[in-house]
């Protein structure tokens, strides 16, 4: 997905101590005058990074014939991984290293930017409702000219206490995804029933994120409901996740060891400098302007592509760093 604001903020992120802490997110339109509204939880002023999770759009359920659903044209991507997870609906995803996938609920869509990719993402024609989250992982600086890819899972069900999981990204709860990340992470859907629990061990050294989708949870004693986030510092051995409310309660946990290095984000870059941003931003703008017929840093366009997203004006100065 790309962020389609179109002001989008530079944001230079870096390690820090923090405490645990809720998250409301702030609503933003995915483009369009019906557009599909996105709550935005990372980044933001209070919290950059969880990990290397740097980025959580939640979304939904989104009537399509309402909205239009999702339509976001080939756009381009640095320095990170996207991670496409989807509760209903289905989404159709193109990039320049030639993948062409179909996202399906409960099934990880992985795709790596590395030294740079461009991919596009469509809700199918037979979708009436999509409900769902995009999320970024910021890729360390020793692996952020990696090649570009695209990697798929279906991570079976399993059953711990009263919840049912999808570890998508990771291990807990002794299963483990074959996906590789550059960093160690952890990403899971966690289902509750009314009144259920999940108590699972946490690494110490990860922070955590759980963001509510459905229904309200109490998080370690903080509770949180639809679109908001409950922020685990690291230190904890436990995480203890209780459905609160009257109904089913899902909710997804992130985790990651803090990334410990300074990253500059802006519109669907990542970099180590601002003038590496301006450069990232100039490439695309060439390429976009040559159809993308040579291969230059995001790659062929594919030949269904009939547009592409321009790259927003860049702000006239840096904005300060965010703890």
């Amino acid at each position: 997905m790309s962020n389609v604001e179109a002001v989008p903020e530079e944001v230079v992120c870096g390690g820090g101590s923090a405490r645990a802490e809720l998250v409301t997110p702030r609503e933003v339109p995915l483009g369009g005058p019906r557009a599909m509204t996105v709550r935005r939880t990372l980044p933001r002023r209070v919290r950059s990074l969880i990990g290397a999770w740097c980025f959580i759009d939640h979304y939904g359920p989104d009537r399509v014939s309402g909205t239009g659903g999702m339509a976001v044209p080939g756009h381009p991507h640095t320095g990170l991984q996207t991670v496409s997870w989807l509760f209903e609906g289905e989404i159709e995803h193109r990039d320049t290293t030639g993948a062409h996938a179909i996202i399906r609920p409960g099934e990880l869509n992985l795709m790596t930017a590395g030294s740079g990719i461009a991919h596009s993402e469509y809700s199918t024609p037979d979708t009436e409702t999509l409900h769902g989250v995009q999320l970024w992982l910021a890729l360390p600086v020793a692996h952020r000219e990696t090649a570009p890819g695209f990697a798929h899972h279906a991570p079976s069900p399993i059953r711990q206490d009263d919840a049912t999981l999808r570890v998508f990204l990771g291990s807990l709860a002794g299963s483990t995804s074959p996906v590789q990340t550059f960093s160690p992470l952890l990403g899971a859907e966690v289902v509750l029933p009314a009144g259920g629990r999940l108590s699972v061990p946490a690494t110490p050294s990860f922070e955590y994120g759980v963001l509510v989708d459905t229904g309200s949870a109490d998080v370690c004693g903080t509770a949180a409901g639809s679109g908001e986030l409950v922020y685990l510092p690291p230190g904890a051995s436990g995480i203890e996740i209780r459905a609160t409310g009257t109904g089913e309660t899902r909710v997804l946990l992130l985790g990651g060891e803090p990334l410990d290095e300074q990253i500059v984000m802006w519109w669907n870059f990542i970099g180590s400098s601002h003038e590496e941003i301006v450069a990232f931003r100039e490439q695309w703008q060439q390429e976009r302007a040559a159809g993308g017929s040579e291969q230059g840093r995001f790659g062929t366009f594919p030949d269904a592509w009939d547009s592409t997203l321009p790259a927003p004006e860049l702000p006239n100065a840096r904005l300060t760093p965010r703890e």
